[in-house]
């Protein structure tokens, strides 16, 4: 039988691995020290302009349809017909006018997708610019107060941003959250 012979080799410490594990943890604590220093804590001198104006917030108009389907120009109840004819009167006064519409979440007994596109179809000749808003989500817990099924949603000067601040119906805690689609 043939006997295999085995050359011993001598161990030896490869350089180019070593080299990258030090090339990364010296980019490791590099990074860690510059986002040790806290930005909120730089000194800074803060310049005040003379020519510094407050924002002022466009004029907004909002109509609401509750679960009922019930319109609400700006919280009080006005007709599908005579919707386009209020805001022309809004936008005469105020030319840069935008419009939000916004639907109560919660189960409906009627079908509010219909008189969604009617209202759509009626404001898109007047050339509105409209925004369609919901309420805002926090995860899967809603922020909106519950309210009762009558009330149509809060929204004008009392919210902030001309965002919706109250809504028809909210989920409470123990149930996931609803879609805000329309039924």
């Amino acid at each position: 039988m043939f006997r295999i012979r085995r050359v011993p080799h001598e161990p030896r410490i490869e350089l180019a691995p070593l080299i990258d594990v030090m090339l990364f943890l010296l980019t490791f604590f590099i990074y860690s020290v510059m986002m040790m220093e806290r930005v909120d804590l730089v000194p800074m001198e803060l310049k005040t302009y003379q020519s510094g104006k407050a924002a002022k917030p466009s004029p907004a108009a909002t109509i609401s349809v509750d679960l009922n389907g019930r319109l609400y120009l700006d919280r009080a109840p006005v007709a599908l017909d005579e919707l386009a004819s209020r805001l022309e009167e809004i936008r005469a006064t105020a030319p840069d006018l935008v419009v939000y519409l916004a639907l109560a979440d919660g189960n409906a007994d009627v079908d509010r997708s219909a008189l969604l596109l009617d209202v759509w179809d009626r404001l898109q000749p007047g050339k509105f610019n409209v925004n369609i808003v919901g309420r805002q989500r926090r995860g899967s817990v809603i922020r909106d107060a519950e309210t009762p099924a009558t009330s149509p949603p809060a929204v004008g000067p009392t919210a902030p941003a001309g965002l919706p601040s109250g809504s028809a119906a909210s989920t409470p805690a123990t149930q996931p959250p609803t879609p805000t689609s329309t039924p």
